[in-house]
């Protein structure tokens, strides 16, 4: 029959192609949940660029740092005046800077004290780095999520793969009987049809699953930071708790202290904070050590042939159009903006941390119910079945017991590892990802 050779064609293409999954013989390489985790922290580029992030985060610390220790310049002048008179024109209050000369000097100049506004800086900066820290924490819990998901909805969408095989050989092997029986006029040509129609439908289930299949393999490769499609044999996971989940209050004040975003954000406050009062400290006074020492192998004879100075220099603003006042409500408006993000984000965060924990105990009780659900419709197939061979009843009533058993098999397995991907999203919202 053609139909038949066809779907055999077909069942041998895609038994090929996932074959890979059920026995030993294939060359793809063995997946566990802990090896996906290490590859995607290990080949992720969101992560990579995170640590550079917080690399360049330390920098910037060092940068506003730097203005705690002395400062040295060198300096080389090469001056030539058409005239003595010219230094009266020169509009500036440095006569040397009209004489005739070539010079080479240092200068160096330490800060004495800005009264806090440069210790202020600085800790702006490390609470930024410390945020940048975090930032990095929470890509990396991210991509541990993704990778968690992709791989157990990979491995759900092998399983129903494996029932709609399953399910296909049953039809298959339906068909070839009932066949086999209106040859021999013990079944009707209807009975025939109904055979075709199920396989057909069957082999649908079949596509449709091994596509779904390839689509959670190409998910799970960019998920583990590849850009090539990358096939494994996934490993099953040991079988979560089917306990409860814990209080939900309990897991709320744990993501509360140890979510990264919240640490982020609270670090990200801090420094807005202690920004706005080096803003408020940029209107006092600033004092420095300053000195500067050099040689004039070339000069005009008014000049000495070498020099040095030393002495301490004060600068106080005293007016700059409203700009240091301006700087400072700035600074402190946006420190505001980022208490009331913080709040904000720790709302959201207790309703996501509730929801992930309700979805979790929905899961695992979805669970239990589908394999209550498998049971008593393989007991209802299986009775059927011996209904349809004693003669007691139609292939309708048997048809809808295998559409009611492979639709059953298909929640399991769904349901299986829906646990694994709610445990999963839980641990993310509480923080956890990495422990």
């Amino acid at each position: 029959m053609l139909i038949r050779s066809n779907s055999c064609l077909l069942v041998s293409v895609l038994f090929i192609t996932t074959a890979a999954f059920a026995d030993g013989t294939n060359k793809w390489p063995l997946l566990t949940l802990a090896d996906a985790q290490a590859q995607a922290l290990k080949h992720h580029p969101q992560i990579t660029a995170a640590n550079y992030r917080a690399l360049a985060a330390q920098e910037a610390v060092t940068e506003t740092r730097s203005s705690f220790f002395p400062q040295a310049n060198i300096f080389a002048d090469a001056v030539g005046a058409n005239q003595e008179g010219t230094r009266i024109m020169a509009g500036g209050l440095n006569n040397p800077s009209v004489y005739d000369r070539g010079t080479g000097g240092v200068q160096v100049s330490q800060l004495l004290t800005d009264f806090g506004r440069t210790a202020n800086f600085t800790a702006s900066s490390k609470y930024q780095a410390q945020a940048e820290d975090q930032n990095a924490n929470t890509t990396r819990e991210q991509v541990l999520l993704q990778a968690d998901t992709a791989y157990f909805g990979t491995l759900a969408a092998q399983a129903v793969l494996h029932v709609a095989q399953q399910t296909y050989d049953t039809r298959q092997l339906l068909l070839d009987r009932i066949t086999a029986l209106a040859t021999n006029k013990l079944r009707s040509a209807l009975d025939v049809s109904f055979a075709q129609v199920q396989l057909q439908q069957a082999q649908l289930l079949l596509e449709n699953s091994q596509n779904d299949a390839d689509a959670a393999m190409a998910t799970l490769s960019t998920a583990l930071g590849y850009s090539e499609f990358h096939p494994f044999q996934l490993i099953e996971a040991a079988p979560p708790d089917r306990a409860g989940t814990n209080d939900v209050s309990d897991l709320i004040q744990l993501a509360l202290s140890d979510r990264p975003e919240l640490l982020s954000l609270r670090d990200e406050r801090d420094a807005a904070s202690r920004f706005a009062r080096g803003e408020r400290d940029s209107r006092l006074p600033v004092i420095e050590a300053v000195g500067a020492a050099g040689d004039a192998p070339a000069h005009d004879s008014h000049l000495p042939d070498d020099y040095a100075v030393g002495g301490v220099q004060l600068e106080l603003p005293l007016f700059a159009g409203g700009r240091y006042v301006a700087q400072q409500r700035e600074a402190e408006l946006k420190a505001e903006a980022d208490d009331e993000l913080l709040t904000a984000a720790e709302n959201n965060i207790i309703r996501d941390v509730r929801i992930a924990w309700l979805d979790s105990n929905n899961a695992k009780e979805q669970l239990s119910t589908t394999e209550e659900l498998v049971q008593n419709a393989n007991d209802a197939y299986t009775l059927a079945q011996a209904r349809y061979k004693a003669g007691s009843s139609s292939i309708v009533e048997l048809s809808e017991a295998q559409l009611n058993l492979t639709s059953a098999q298909i929640a399991k397995a769904n349901a299986q590892d829906g646990v694994y991907i709610q445990e999963a999203n839980l641990n993310y919202q509480i923080g956890a990802m990495q422990e």
